[in-house]
């Protein structure tokens, strides 16, 4: 058999793991050893096997995974999710739909410290969907835009989902935050603007909240504090070349510990929680990036790769015509995977073609990230929607889906965004 015909056959045994339900890490980690097995000897692929998860464990870079984790629980103690909620809330509540506008901007905020969708999407479903329950806010319109702004997590830096593409293709990871900084803030305004032609078209979907004085709403921008002042550390000091993001994610970890502490939420149960939270997540994403790193090796000796690049750049299609089906295919795979997964999975395939066809790769970085976070929200996976479901039990997933639909053509109208302007993406890397 040829090293081709072994990798197709890898990838089709892959994709049957994944459909008995067995874990995608440890699913990579099997097919790639019997892949490397068949290719070049059971004692080499046992080498490799052995050598993987010592390397990737001890990777300094990987190190910025488990700090930006440990940021965000930090932050998620300290209340920031909940003080941001409540201030964007006294400034915008008294609008039709201003509370699921509160809390796209809510997410947009928390996201900036924290780093992971999931994360994102759990905290501000616990803070805001009892707020909009209160105000008698249609189902769908308060799970959709909870959801919906939830995916910020994995789009405005820091980002895990930009660290694992940065360490997978070696592009700046520096340069990918700041890449999703105008993306991110361009989607949460368009998640805005699709809730309030919503509640322009049906006003009964987002009554008006209470009307607070302008003296009630400076008092309220005392509860941002925190967000900025992670945001400007880490962010800003990677903008200005002051520490690497991997520093920046420890100077960010222990700069939410003093949040918390100095805020009073912190105590020794609270910290073992973070730890041992931090350390169940990292734990996932490790296994994950070890199976793929085997799986990956087993391709690239089966040649499938290099092959496939050379292969799209003979078509005579327009990019924009190959791009469009690489997206679909991220789009489909999202229905079914863990978006980290499928960006491991994928990437080491992928990115040779988009670099035959001469796409930046840090835009094509950004362009990934926000069509992975459809997948945070489309059926029948959507893990973003059953994050949601625990903190809103009461709602069918049905109704949930139903309030996502809007979201979803919002994102693609951001995707078609940035591939006619792709400096959103390029002009503040191009500062740096």
């Amino acid at each position: 058999m040829s090293p081709e015909i072994t990798g197709i056959l890898g990838i089709l045994l892959l994709l049957l793991l994944l459909a008995l339900r067995m874990y995608i890490g440890m699913a990579m980690a099997l097919v790639g050893f019997f892949g490397l097995w068949s290719l070049i000897g059971f004692d080499a692929g046992t080498s490799i096997l052995g050598i993987t998860p010592l390397a990737e464990g001890s990777s300094y870079t990987l190190s910025v995974i488990p700090l930006f984790v440990l940021m965000g629980q930090f932050a998620f103690v300290s209340g920031i999710s909940t003080d941001i909620y409540k201030t964007v809330y006294t400034w915008m509540g008294h609008l039709r739909g201003g509370l699921a506008m509160a809390t796209i901007l809510a997410c947009a905020g928390f996201a900036a410290i924290c780093g992971s969708s999931l994360a994102t999407g759990a905290t501000m479903g616990m803070v805001a969907i009892p707020e909009m329950k209160k105000y008698r806010y249609d189902d769908r319109l308060s799970t959709g835009s909870v959801a919906a702004g939830g995916t910020l997590g994995i789009l405005i830096p820091p980002s895990i989902g930009f660290v694992i593409y940065g360490i997978l293709t070696e592009v700046s990871i520096g340069k990918l935050f700041m890449a999703g900084f105008i993306p991110g803030i361009l989607l949460a305004a368009l998640f805005t603007i699709t809730v309030y032609i919503q509640c322009f078209i049906n006003p009964k979907m987002g009554p008006k909240g209470e009307k607070r004085s302008w003296q009630a709403k400076i008092r309220a921008l005392a509860g941002t504090w925190g967000m900025l002042l992670l945001f400007i550390i880490v962010i800003g000091g990677i903008y200005m070349g002051v520490f690497t993001p991997t520093e920046a994610a420890g100077i960010g970890a222990f700069g939410a510990f003093l949040i918390s502490v100095f805020k009073r939420k912190m105590n020794w149960n609270k910290l073992v929680e973070c730890l041992m939270e931090s350390g169940k997540t990292t734990a996932m994403i490790f296994l994950i990036i070890i199976g793929a790193n085997i799986f990956s090796t087993f391709l690239g000796l089966a040649r499938l790769p290099m092959g496939l690049a050379d292969f799209v750049a003979s078509l005579a299609l327009p990019k924009m015509v190959i791009l469009s089906g690489i997206i679909i295919i991220f789009i489909i795979l999202g229905c079914v995977m863990d978006c980290y997964a499928i960006m491991i999975l994928t990437v080491p395939i992928i990115f040779p073609v988009i670099e035959a066809m001469q796409f930046d790769p840090i835009w094509f970085g950004v362009l990934m990230v926000i069509v992975l976070e459809i997948g945070l929200i489309t059926p029948p996976v959507g893990l973003n929607v059953f994050v949601l479901k625990s903190s809103a039990p009461d709602v069918p997933l049905t109704v949930i889906f139903r309030g996502i639909w809007p979201f979803l053509l919002t994102a693609l109208v951001a995707i078609i965004l940035l591939i006619v302007f792709p400096q959103i993406a390029l002009f503040l890397p191009s500062l740096m």
